[in-house]
């Protein structure tokens, strides 16, 4: 079994100019101890999609049907008792905006050590040495004195790592990382990542890696899940899908990303941009910007999975 399996999800947004359709007939796994990619363009569904994991969804999200196990418990119809169980200590995640996640009028030593203290079963003085221990392992320097200091006193990337820091704190079963590597350095970044490796592998942890750096995505996932405007639109190993991408949204996204010995001329943008998710939508929501469009794709996706488990949503694919 899986330890975290999205089936047929679709969730919507009431707002004043009407209904926004984020997410259609979502479906991905993840099982233990591995890393799933998710990948698109900004306002694809990725954000969207981890909030939803996370039980986190704004208020004005609706979710029309599906479901969402983790170790076979269905997160939709959990109890609010059961998700603050859960959030922090078996599952976990890194927001794209730090500065906004942590707790401006607390010290990020203690935001850490409240993790601890509420799911470690640890003394305040356990929880106090812990939370000094991750930030030395997220390389923030002089972490017994960083501990002490409020967010607002620390740089983007430092917040950064301290988020990083308090999502780890209690080595959960399921980390999802959203964009986790913006704002620091080339060589923070490598470390950062290889201790998401590291625990992954001690703890057989499964990494949920949302990020618009295909770069990233090759070098540490194992598979790769392709999101555009709300749908999945092709599932793959993380090698098959940068050889052979079957789906032309998958084709134009990996062509956007430069290469190395490549020109900047070489770079081939995706042309036009995501549709409106309010009203009517083409059953195919990428088929007005795609270059294989025939008549046929107006019967929607053709979603096809091979033995591999490698899926693509598409009648003409490659």
């Amino acid at each position: 079994m899986m330890l975290l399996e999205i089936d047929n999800l679709s969730l919507n947004f009431r707002t004043r100019s009407g209904v926004v359709k984020a997410l259609e007939d979502v479906s991905l796994s993840v099982g233990r101890g591995e890393t799933l990619g998710v990948v698109g363009e900004s306002g694809s569904g990725k954000s969207v999609l981890s909030f939803a994991v996370m039980g986190i969804s704004d208020a004005a999200a609706t979710v029309s049907q599906g479901a969402i196990r983790f170790e076979g418990l269905d997160l939709l119809k959990a109890g609010p008792s059961d998700l603050d169980e859960l959030r922090g200590a078996e599952m976990a995640m890194i927001f794209q905006n730090p500065r906004t996640a942590l707790n401006p009028i607390r010290p990020v030593g203690r935001q850490i050590a409240d993790v601890l203290l509420r799911h470690a079963g640890v003394t305040r003085a356990q929880a106090q040495d812990k939370a000094v221990e991750m930030l030395a392992r997220v390389r923030i320097p002089d972490p017994e004195r960083r501990a002490k200091a409020y967010p607002f006193e620390m740089s983007g990337g430092m917040c950064q790592r301290v988020m990083i820091a308090l999502a780890l704190a209690c080595s959960p079963k399921l980390l999802i990382a959203d964009e986790p590597t913006t704002g620091l350095d080339v060589t923070t970044q490598a470390a950062i990542m290889d201790l998401v490796g590291e625990l992954a592998r001690e703890s057989r942890m499964a990494t949920l890696l949302i990020t618009h750096d295909l770069g990233l995505a090759a070098e540490r996932c194992d598979r790769i899940a392709v999101m555009h405007a709300g749908h999945v639109v092709e599932v793959a190993p993380t090698a098959e899908l940068f050889a052979r991408p079957r789906h032309p949204y998958t084709a134009r996204l990996i062509s956007t990303t430069p290469r190395p010995g490549a020109s900047l001329a070489a770079l081939e943008p995706i042309p036009g941009s995501l549709p409106d998710l309010r009203g009517e939508l083409a059953p195919c929501r990428y088929s007005a910007r795609c270059h294989l469009y025939q008549a046929e794709c107006d019967a929607g996706p053709l979603p096809r999975q091979d033995d591999n488990g490698r899926m693509v949503a598409c009648r003409r694919p490659a």
